[in-house]
């Protein structure tokens, strides 16, 4: 097993869904127990009216009986009592369970896993529980007990505090009185004490989540291992890579037969274009640099298709377009003009060769062959056949 030091890495989409899977999430049962008490609270608020009319009920029947000792009568105010406290506490009780599965679902979901509830014999080894009390898991939950419990203790003090001078004021309290300022104090003290350990139930599942991250890091060797698995070996997927590529250069060179008209630069650069008339703008069917473009230049005059030389239109080509891609608007004019010198050979008859006709003054082609392109562009765009411009 890996030392913990050398787990530099986080954890891969498959580590993490296999952990899901096997039921290890970050999670504080906290936080549902609190935020259910909370909305219960709310709640109550709601129901205030129903359920202190049922109290009451609840209060006359008992003081009934103790007046008239029936046990007939017992028992019917003992089944309304029942009866109105159940339709009172439903809504409560159906809410405060809804909050603790979302907030479960929240965290991460409700998943029943085989291996998360197979027993753990490791568990009962007494070296283990050692670790787990005195190591820094055991201290987080002691730390974690002594903040609830002084945040508790000082919620109850502050609402006791509040009640000391309903206690030294010397006059008797009705019974209904008494009952409405316990249930309110009751009532706000639940209230302070869930606020406070929802707060430390966040805490809580911040630790947690840290702690459940840190158990899933891996080492560089694993994410490798994985990889392999996943994707298969990163020599392989180069060979792939490069045969693709090579794929893709056999069919571009082919298609230098289809094409219109080759713009060469003489020699370092060669750009073909297909024009189809009421088919919208001239598409680039080939371009390449270097050893590419002597290949597109072997193919055109192979297939009597005409090499126009002109310099800056094939380096404006070249930078800014794409093979498969329209040409920009910017480029109109020039390839316009280089496709009606093309189209005025082929009705003279002359095809094939090298034409050498007026070129592209600079002027029309300034800053194209500098021009950044799109992120749509960018994202269209073929693996380049060289790396660079030739100069």
């Amino acid at each position: 097993m890996a030392d913990r030091s050398q787990k530099t890495e986080k954890p891969t989409q498959r580590k993490l869904k296999e952990a899901r899977r096997e039921g290890r999430v970050a999670r504080s049962p906290e936080v549902g127990a609190w935020l259910g008490l909370l909305v219960g609270i709310f709640l109550v608020h709601l129901t205030m009216t129903r359920t202190t009319a049922a109290f009451r009920q609840a209060i006359d029947g008992l003081t009934q009986v103790i007046r008239t000792p029936d046990p007939n009568l017992a028992v019917h105010v003992l089944g309304t009592s029942l009866a109105s406290g159940a339709v009172a506490a439903a809504p409560l009780a159906g809410a405060i369970l809804l909050t603790a599965l979302g907030a479960s679902v929240a965290q991460g979901g409700l998943r029943l896993s085989a291996k998360a509830l197979a027993p753990k014999w490791q568990s009962l080894n007494p070296l283990n529980g050692w670790k787990r009390m005195f190591g820094p898991r055991g201290g987080w939950e002691a730390a974690k007990a002594l903040a609830k419990t002084g945040l508790l203790a000082l919620i109850l003090y502050d609402t006791m505090r509040g009640l000391v001078p309903l206690t030294t004021t010397g006059t008797v309290t009705p019974l209904q009185g008494v009952v409405h300022t316990a249930g309110s104090a009751v009532l706000r003290f639940a209230r302070d004490a869930a606020v406070a350990g929802l707060l430390l139930a966040f805490l809580d599942y911040a630790y947690q989540l840290r702690r459940h991250r840190a158990s899933l890091r891996m080492t560089k060797h694993e994410v490798k291992e994985e990889l392999r698995t996943t994707e298969g070996d990163p020599r392989i997927r180069s060979a792939i890579r490069v045969r693709q590529m090579a794929l893709r250069r056999r069919r571009m060179i082919r298609d230098v037969a289809t094409a219109d008209v080759v713009v060469v630069n003489p020699t370092h650069i060669a750009v073909a274009l297909r024009y189809t008339p009421g088919s919208g703008a001239p598409t680039i069917v080939a371009k390449g640099a270097g050893a590419v473009a002597a290949r597109i230049r072997d193919e055109a005059i192979r297939h009597r298709v005409p090499l126009v030389e002109d310099i800056p239109l094939a380096r404006a080509l070249y930078r800014i377009c794409d093979v498969g891609q329209e040409i920009p608007r910017e480029l109109f004019v020039a390839v316009a003009r280089v496709l009606a010198f093309v189209f005025s050979l082929k009705k003279r008859g002359r095809v094939g060769g090298v034409h050498r006709p007026r070129p592209t003054p600079a002027v029309e082609l300034a800053g194209l062959t500098r021009r950044r392109r799109t992120p749509g562009t960018r994202a269209r765009r073929r693996p380049r056949i060289t790396s660079r411009l030739p100069r």
